[in-house]
């Protein structure tokens, strides 16, 4: 995994902790091509439940949105392509 904190990407292996300062914008990425996790703790955070919630649906639905329904989603919940 990776991780954007705002200023920089850092390389993850497993066992890592990772921290983003509060209010600074932030990026996952997997480009292993293997299966990852990760497990997200936002201390305190802005309400994600209903963007979560939707993420969910989709995966188990198997709905799929087109980039611009994608896009608008997306900025519907705060979050943005980098």
């Amino acid at each position: 995994m990776r991780l954007y904190d705002g200023s920089r990407w850092i390389e993850a292996v497993a066992g890592d902790f990772l921290c983003v300062p509060v209010g600074r914008i932030h990026a996952f990425k997997n480009e292993s091509g293997a299966p990852a996790s990760i497990l997200l703790l936002f201390a305190s955070g802005a309400p994600r439940e209903a963007y979560l919630e939707a993420l969910a649906e989709m995966a188990t639905s198997g709905r799929q949105l087109t980039e611009q329904e994608y896009r608008e989603f997306l900025a519907g919940h705060d979050q943005y392509m980098v």
